[in-house]
């Protein structure tokens, strides 16, 4: 083993086949390469109607190499940790870049030179919670709902823990091991309405942490399940939305879903690189001088995100990335490639989901920041308007256009909430929207249950406040 490794990685630790395996030294490369060991572990519980449906264990490891040569990339990857697949990847991966080289011209770019090291292992220092465990947690939380929210069709509560440990070395001395662990809690009401057509809502718990750091009791639930039951039986009533270009309120868990959809995405270097909107807006206000948004590394306030990146895969240190900063759009997500071609620094935003995937400019923690206002003062100064709580999907393109599926909502009628509204979708140019944003909440709520599937997918957190403006809706 390479021994500048030895004060860095200690030796009680859970992923052996990564964490353990020797490394040549890259540092003698004459090219720049990176080589990764990955293991990806994913558990899925799920219960329907107090029945087990689910119980899956999956595993995913090996090992991948890249190597750039004149500005073309080789990568090659392999189901296995040992030598000979180290070797392998890196020979495979060195002649792949050379062809790709010979074939398309030369390229002079120079790759910053950044190295960096690091070790976080997030494991929980408590024992691993077994599977019965795990299922009586679960059967807990659905006999709690089976006593106390009549009138349910189905109930379905779903537990997926996922924990990547990766190592990264590269030629530039760059050399990292991080174990991240993921757990998110799905609980699903679904009813009908007097049309007989079935109406649903999720409640979702989501952090970066193991089973029994995350979900400590089932108790702890009991006010969101009654919260989320109480809205499932106002949507039960619900009326359809009146179309047209209306004032609402976001909640946080659509204006993180607009921070990373439609703000995000146009401003990953290599998407500006091929011609987003935002390739000529750095530095020019695009947006409400209340609306700041941020890519967190890793950490913000002192805690740790719900997906933390501590080194990303090309061994670069993450930076936290201001993108926007009181309205003016001030920097771009970035690779080493694309840090090179603009000239900029390296953000640290390179990340790939699985051993055998590439590294791409990826989201970590995208959120936009709180700023003053109390929720019920921004309610109670819109005389017709709506509330919009939670959405089942987002799409947007790199001109920043968008249009997100609205499943809970609410009327506002002269400053106070009216009745719940039909699902609905909303939609509109993200940067126009933002820049009819009045009023910012004193919160931030951070939320990663989903992926970002960006050619590939990969776990990301969303995060806002609730923030008011102007926003075409559909409906009646």
């Amino acid at each position: 083993m390479d021994e500048s490794l030895n004060g860095i990685f200690p030796q009680d630790y859970g992923a052996m086949t990564v964490k353990d395996q020797p490394i040549p030294d890259l540092t003698t490369q004459s090219l720049y390469t990176e080589l990764r060991l990955q293991e990806n572990t994913r558990q899925i519980l799920q219960l329907m109607n107090a029945d087990v449906t689910s119980n899956s264990v999956e595993t995913v490891s090996g090992v991948s190499a890249r190597v750039c040569d004149q500005g073309q990339w080789g990568f090659a990857s392999l189901p296995e940790i040992n030598d000979r697949s180290i070797e392998q990847a890196l020979q495979e991966a060195g002649n792949n870049a050379a062809f790709l080289a010979r074939q398309q011209g030369r390229q002079s770019v120079r790759l910053p030179d950044s190295s960096f090291s690091v070790s976080k292992d997030l494991s929980s220092q408590q024992p691993a919670a077994p599977l019965e465990q795990k299922l009586a947690f679960l059967k807990t939380i659905d006999h709690y709902i089976q006593e106390n929210c009549s009138g349910l069709e189905s109930r379905i509560i779903r537990l997926h823990l996922e924990t990547i440990s990766k190592r990264i070395h590269t030629s530039t001395g760059s050399q990292g091991f991080t174990r991240i662990p993921r757990t998110i809690l799905y609980i699903c009401l679904i009813t009908n309405n007097d049309q007989q057509e079935p109406v649903e809502l999720t409640h979702i718990v989501s952090d970066c942490g193991e089973y029994k750091d995350v979900l400590t009791e089932p108790s702890n639930l009991y006010a969101d399940i009654d919260k989320i039951y109480q809205q499932l039986l106002d949507k039960k009533e619900a009326v359809p939305a009146s179309a047209g270009y209306k004032e609402v309120i976001l909640d946080s868990e659509l204006s993180g879903l607009l921070a990373h959809e439609a703000i995000g995405h146009p401003v990953e270097a290599d998407l500006v690189l091929a011609g987003s909107v935002a390739a000529e807006l750095q530095g020019k206000m695009v947006v409400s001088p209340l609306v700041s948004m941020v890519d967190f590394a890793h950490s913000y306030n002192g805690e740790t995100l719900p997906v933390p990146v501590f080194i990303d895969d090309e061994g670069c240190e993450p930076e936290d990335t201001v993108l926007i900063d009181q309205g003016r759009l001030t920097s771009f997500m970035h690779n080493r490639y694309s840090a090179a071609q603009l000239k900029q620094p390296p953000s640290g935003n390179a990340r790939a989901f699985k051993y055998f995937d590439e590294p791409l400019i990826r989201m970590r923690n995208t959120a936009i920041l709180p700023g003053h206002d109390r929720l019920e003062t921004m309610i109670a100064s819109i005389d017709d308007g709506y509330y919009l709580i939670k959405s089942n999907n987002g799409e947007a393109d790199a001109t920043a256009e968008f249009m997100f599926g609205i499943t809970l909502g609410y009327e506002i009628k002269n400053g106070k909430l009216g009745r719940a509204i039909q699902d609905t979708t909303i939609s509109g140019m993200a940067f126009d929207v933002l820049n009819t944003v009045t009023m910012v909440s004193d919160d931030l709520h951070w939320e990663c249950s989903g992926y970002c599937g960006k050619k590939q997918n990969i776990p990301v957190a969303c995060g806002g406040p609730a923030i008011k403006c102007k926003v075409h809706i559909g409906g009646e």
